[in-house]
């Protein structure tokens, strides 16, 4: 439950960024949801594949359990790789914005009108 609350999150918070950028919003949100999905996968994966070699007799032990501490760890790491490539996708939104010559172009007009006034 706690992870579908998160990808409800992140993918409304890369929506956002999507719409303020002009960009698509769902592939965004569908980004959002891929990273966060993966990374959860991965880290979770590593994490078997480690207790598996270090204790053998684990895997007998099969506890599924929603609220464990490494499923806490997981998700706190895999909200932090979401927000870093938020802030990677901004950081590169932003430039691609100030070497946009097309908004240079509509600004010239408009200085000129300023003046006039």
């Amino acid at each position: 439950m706690m992870s579908i609350i998160i990808l409800v999150g992140a993918y409304r918070y890369y929506a956002g960024l999507a719409e303020r950028f002009g960009k698509t919003k769902w592939h965004f949100g569908l980004l959002a949801i891929g990273i966060y999905l993966g990374f959860q996968l991965l880290f979770l994966f590593s994490y078997g594949m480690y207790v598996a070699f270090t204790n053998p007799n684990s895997l007998n032990d099969n506890n599924y359990a929603g609220f464990s501490v490494i499923n806490i760890i997981s998700w706190l790491f895999a909200i932090g790789c979401v927000y870093g490539v938020y802030r990677l996708l901004e950081n590169k939104f932003k430039k691609e914005n100030t070497q946009n010559p097309v908004l240079e172009i509509e600004e010239i007009g408009i200085e000129k009108e300023k003046n006039l006034h």
